[in-house]
């Protein structure tokens, strides 16, 4: 009887002890995620706001020069502004298309990369078992 009750203790141990890894593991894969996702956002946010200080000076220069030429500096910079209100305008309509989409596309390859590798890693592990 002392023996049965010594192996349902080592096993509830076992048990624990298993339990405890895997959470432990679930917990580093998902900072591993969170981790690969929020490290491509920031990059790609940092490249969108140097793009954006890059177009920012470039429209500066061609409102000047388009003011320039017209003998208006006001104007140049009204006629640069109206065509950023049409190109706003057309990114409204658009947004989901070439917004949503391929941020959602983005996220979505990340996280099923890590499944991805997750259930290489449980092929192979089953494989060497056999």
């Amino acid at each position: 009887m002392e023996t049965a009750a010594k192996h349902i203790e080592l096993l509830y141990e076992k048990v624990k002890e298993y339990t405890e890894t895997s959470l432990e593991l679930y917990k580093l894969n998902a900072i591993d995620i969170t981790a690969d996702v929020v490290s491509s956002l920031v990059s790609r946010i940092a490249l969108v706001l140097v793009f954006y200080l890059f177009t920012l000076f470039v429209n500066i220069g061609i409102s000047l020069l388009i003011g320039n030429l017209i003998g208006s500096y006001y104007l140049g910079f009204l006629i640069v502004s109206g065509f950023y209100l049409i190109i706003t305008i057309l990114v409204y309509f658009f947004s989901n298309k070439f917004i949503k989409i391929p941020i959602t596309n983005l996220l979505i390859a990340k996280l099923l990369k890590s499944r991805r590798k997750e259930n290489i890693e449980s092929k192979f592990g089953q494989d060497e078992k056999l």
